[in-house]
């Protein structure tokens, strides 16, 4: 990784936690989220995964547009760190405790693997 790239990565880090620790005050079933990405080809390779506990509170977010608020403030929090990506919200996913767990055994370094290579591929 190149010197360039940390403190890219370092900025990233920095607003997608402010971004969490806000959704965990306001979202119910919002547990976390984390990023995938491949500095040799970002933005392009650029994802974020937010993840709640199961697919009850996900739909019940998503049905009161709650999600393209969360998607509005993780854009903002990068923002504010000067990371500027052209259709960032289009790189935000949502995914569940729940769906990992029957789907991928709880591995979450496998499923997320999955969703960057199904989404960059």
């Amino acid at each position: 990784m190149r010197k360039s790239d940390k403190k890219l990565e370092k900025a990233i880090v920095a607003a997608l936690t402010e971004a969490c620790e806000d959704a965990l005050k306001i979202y119910e079933g919002f547990e976390w989220l984390t990023h995938v990405v491949n500095y040799q080809t970002f933005p392009e390779s650029f994802t974020i995964v937010c993840i709640f506990d199961n697919q009850d509170s996900l739909l019940k977010a998503l049905s009161e547009n709650k999600g393209e608020a969360l998607k509005t403030a993780i854009e903002s929090k990068l923002n504010m760190h000067n990371i500027k990506i052209k259709g960032v919200k289009k790189r935000i996913l949502f995914d569940t405790e729940e769906a990992c767990a029957s789907e991928s055994g709880g591995k979450w370094g496998k499923r997320l693997e999955g969703i960057h290579l199904a989404r960059h591929v």
